[in-house]
C-alpha cells in the first residue's frame, strides 16, 4: 500500500472558529496533495468542557494545554496525524514526541474593542464595565484606564456577543481581529459588525498593536505534528509561512523564558522589518510594569526572545 492510500487525519476542536481554521487547512492540503486523502477528526478538549470556568482564575491543579491535550493524545496514539490550533493556545513546551511543525500565515494581529457604540478605549465612559477573561488584555486596559471595571466572560464568539448585547451593564468586550476575520465577520466604515449570528447594534473598533500588544502567537495557525514523521513533515513544509515562523519563534521563546503560559499577564509581538526581527514585549508579572524590545537577524529569533525574557524577569 502506498503512503497516499492511507488517509491523513487532522485533529481539531469543534468550535466554530476551530472548524473555520481547520477547514481552511483541509482545503489547502487537498489542493496541494490531490492524490492524498485528508479528513478532519473533531475532538472535544478539557477547555471546551469547562465553559463556566474563568480563564483568569484557572484552578492551579488543572493541566496546561486545556485546549490541546486531547488533540495531542490522538496524535501520540496514532488516531490523528497532525493538529490545527490557534497558535496562541499551544503551550511553548510540548509533550515528548510532538513538535510545532508549521506556522500558517498570520493575519491581523490586533485586538478589537466590541461595544454598543463605536468608540476607542479612551472614549469609554468613566467606570465602564468591560468583559474579558484575558489577564493580558485586562492588565493593558487597566494600565491605560484604571477606572474600568473588568468582569470575566466565557463562550465562543457568538455567545460573547449575545451576552454583550443582552446585558445593559456591559459596555464592551475585546476579541481578536483574526477570529472575526476567520469567521467571515465584517466591519463596515461605520464600525458596524455584521455576520451570521451577530446581534444588531454591535460595533467594532480595532486597537492598534502599539496600544495593546497581542498574545504570543496571536493570529497565526499552529500545526502540531509528530517528530520523525517524514510524510507529515512534507505537508507541514507546504503549510508553513517562513516570515510567520520566525516571528512566532521569537515570541514563543520569550514566553517560555518568562515561565508562563497563554494565560499569563505578558504580551509579545514580533515583526520583520527589513532583514531583521523586531520583538516588543510587556510583562505585568511583578508590581512594576516592564517593557522591552530587541532587534536581530532572522536566524536568531529564539535567542532574541530568550534575551528579552531575561531582561524583563530582572
Amino acid at each position: 500500500m502506498s503512503s497516499t492510500d492511507k488517509t491523513i487525519y487532522i485533529a481539531t476542536r469543534g468550535s466554530a472558529l476551530a472548524l473555520a481554521q481547520s477547514n481552511a487547512v483541509l482545503a489547502f492540503c487537498r489542493s496541494q496533495f490531490p492524490e492524498q486523502s485528508f479528513e478532519l477528526k473533531i475532538i472535544k478538549t478539557t477547555g471546551d468542557k469547562l465553559q463556566k470556568a474563568s480563564m483568569a482564575r484557572i484552578d492551579a491543579t488543572l493541566p496546561r494545554g486545556l485546549f490541546t491535550k486531547e488533540l495531542e493524545d490522538a496524535m501520540l496514539s496514532g488516531e490523528a496525524d497532525f493538529a490545527v490550533h490557534s497558535l496562541k493556545d499551544l503551550p511553548t513546551i510540548l509533550p515528548d514526541g510532538l513538535k510545532l511543525g508549521a506556522a500558517g500565515k498570520r493575519v491581523d494581529v490586533r485586538d478589537v474593542l466590541i461595544g454598543k457604540t463605536k468608540m476607542h478605549v479612551a472614549d469609554l465612559p468613566q467606570g465602564a464595565t468591560i468583559a474579558t477573561s484575558s489577564t493580558r488584555r485586562s492588565a493593558q486596559l487597566l494600565e491605560r484606564r484604571p477606572d474600568l471595571k473588568i468582569v470575566p466572560i466565557r463562550g465562543n464568539v457568538g455567545t460573547r456577543l449575545q451576552k454583550l448585547a443582552s446585558n445593559p451593564e456591559l459596555h464592551g468586550t475585546i476579541l481578536a481581529a483574526a477570529g472575526l476575520h476567520r469567521l467571515k465577520f465584517q466591519i463596515d466604515a461605520n464600525g458596524v459588525l455584521s455576520g451570521e449570528g451577530i446581534p444588531e447594534g454591535v460595533f467594532a473598533t480595532p486597537i492598534e498593536a502599539a496600544d495593546m500588544l497581542p498574545c504570543v502567537g496571536q493570529a497565526a495557525i499552529g500545526i502540531e505534528s509528530r517528530e520523525n514523521d517524514p510524510r507529515i513533515d512534507a505537508v507541514c513544509e507546504k503549510l508553513n509561512d517562513s516570515a510567520t515562523w520566525h516571528c512566532v519563534t521569537a515570541e514563543r521563546a520569550f514566553l517560555r523564558g518568562m515561565g508562563g503560559g497563554c494565560q499569563s499577564a505578558v504580551a509579545a509581538y514580533a515583526e520583520i522589518v527589513g532583514n531583521e526581527i523586531w520583538l516588543r514585549a510587556v510583562s505585568y508579572l511583578s508590581k512594576i510594569v516592564r517593557r522591552g524590545e530587541r532587534r536581530g537577524p532572522l536566524n536568531q529569533a529564539a535567542e532574541l526572545g530568550e534575551q528579552l525574557a531575561s531582561e524583563l524577569r530582572t
